[in-house]
Formats: structure tokens, C-alpha cells, sequence
């Protein structure tokens, strides 16, 4: 068996100390394949944040495990000496916003982190012009984020999370500000990029239009997770 994109086993993070201490994840196992997208849902307060959070090397763990693409980078304590370089290069990160740098055209919003990275600009720019193109908004390339609508937007950022080919993209509440055509058209291109890239991808959400599309979720309660069978309707 190849070796999953995501696993988590048995993690944990608590806040504070002695009587005041408040456990937000309390036993947390999770498996995403290679290829897969996965959704993560339960109520507000039940971990859902810190989960994403100690996944995007954000905030440390109390204890427990995590493997992303295959590395170890969390086993009781970090085992990857530079997590800005972790972050960088081995997660993808869409946002409910996408947060693109208004001073910066469509290209170079998407071609930043591989410049950032070291490649040359030349290259970095074809890389975000590839993925533009596959995403359907290669004709946008030189414009100004302002002149993209809504969709575009986040079209534009899961191509930015997918720049530098993460093995891992963590996805929170990626369709919370669209309607609903256009919230299944993005869970539709993250399938597709995942397929394509062989990405392990985790949907955070409580988007009630995109929770059937799923084949697998995670139901989060209490600090606590249990996969659950999704309906996986065709998109």
C-alpha cells in the first residue's frame, strides 16, 4: 500500500495549564490517499481550526502524530527543522478568502511562492501560466485581482496553493462566499487537481451545497473525529 498523503494518528492539543486548561483536540486519526479529497465538518467549536492549524505547522501539538506526503513532521514533538520551508513547499493552502496581493497581476500572484522558492522567474511564470490554463482562467493572466469575479478569485488561488506541488492542500471553507453553481464548480476543479497531481486534499467546511460531493468525510465532535461514508454524488 502506497503510503497516504495525510495520516494523523492519535493527536491532541490543549491550551493553557492546570485548572484552566481546555483540550480542543482530544484524539484525532485522520487518512487522506494520494488523489483524494476528503471533507472535514462538525459544529463551531469542535476543533475543526486547530486541527487545520497544527496540519499547516501554524501551532504546535500537545502530543501525537502527523505524516504528510510520506515525512514524518510531527511524532511528540517537530521532526522538520524549518517549517516555513514546510509550508511553503509541501502544503497548498485555499482560504475563504483568497487573498491575493492586489499590487500583483494574476501570474504573479500565482508564480510568488516559486519565486520565493528559488526557481527562476522565467520558470515560475510558466508553471503559473500552466496551471491557469487548467484551471480555465489562462485569458486572465494579466489582470489586476479587482477585475477577476468571485470564482476567478479562488480559481486563482487553489492554482497559487498548487504552484509549488504540495503532496498536502488544506482548503478552509473554499466555497463559503459563492453560490451555489460556483461552490460545486470549485469542489469540482479540487477534485480534478487532485487526480491530475496526485494531491491529498481536506476540505474544511459547513457548506450544506458541497457535503453530498463527498466520498468520505470526517465528522469532528468534541475534539474527537469519525469518518463517516459520503454520499460522493458525480459533480
Amino acid at each position: 500500500m502506497p503510503e497516504p498523503g495525510i495520516r494523523i494518528e492519535g493527536l491532541r492539543k490543549r491550551y493553557g495549564v492546570g485548572d484552566t486548561a481546555v483540550d480542543a483536540l482530544k484524539d484525532v486519526n485522520m487518512v487522506v490517499a494520494p488523489g483524494e479529497v476528503v471533507g472535514l465538518i462538525g459544529p463551531s467549536g469542535s476543533g475543526k481550526s486547530t486541527l487545520l492549524k497544527c496540519l499547516g505547522a501554524v501551532i504546535v501539538p500537545t502530543a501525537g502524530r502527523m505524516v504528510l506526503g510520506g515525512r514524518t513532521i510531527y511524532d511528540h514533538g517537530w521532526k522538520i527543522p524549518d517549517l516555513r520551508a514546510l509550508r511553503r513547499d509541501s502544503i497548498g493552502f485555499v482560504f475563504q478568502a483568497p487573498y491575493l496581493i492586489p499590487f500583483l497581476d494574476v501570474t504573479d500572484n500565482v508564480a510568488l511562492l516559486p519565486m520565493l522558492a528559488g526557481r527562476p522567474d522565467a520558470e515560475a511564470r510558466a508553471r503559473a501560466r500552466e496551471l491557469l490554463a487548467a484551471l480555465d482562467v489562462g485569458h486572465r493572466a494579466k489582470a489586476q485581482p479587482s477585475e477577476l469575479s468571485g470564482g476567478e478569485q479562488q480559481r486563482v488561488s487553489i492554482a497559487r496553493a498548487l504552484v509549488n506541488r504540495p503532496p498536502v492542500i488544506l482548503a478552509d471553507e473554499p466555497t463559503a462566499p459563492l453560490d451555489s453553481e460556483r461552490a460545486l464548480a470549485v469542489v469540482r476543479i479540487l477534485n480534478q487537481m487532485a487526480t491530475q497531481y496526485h494531491t491529498a486534499i481536506i476540505v474544511v467546511t459547513h457548506d450544506e451545497k458541497i457535503i453530498p460531493t463527498f466520498r468520505r468525510t470526517y465528522h469532528i465532535r468534541d475534539g474527537r473525529t469519525e469518518e463517516e461514508a459520503g454520499q460522493g454524488s458525480s459533480l
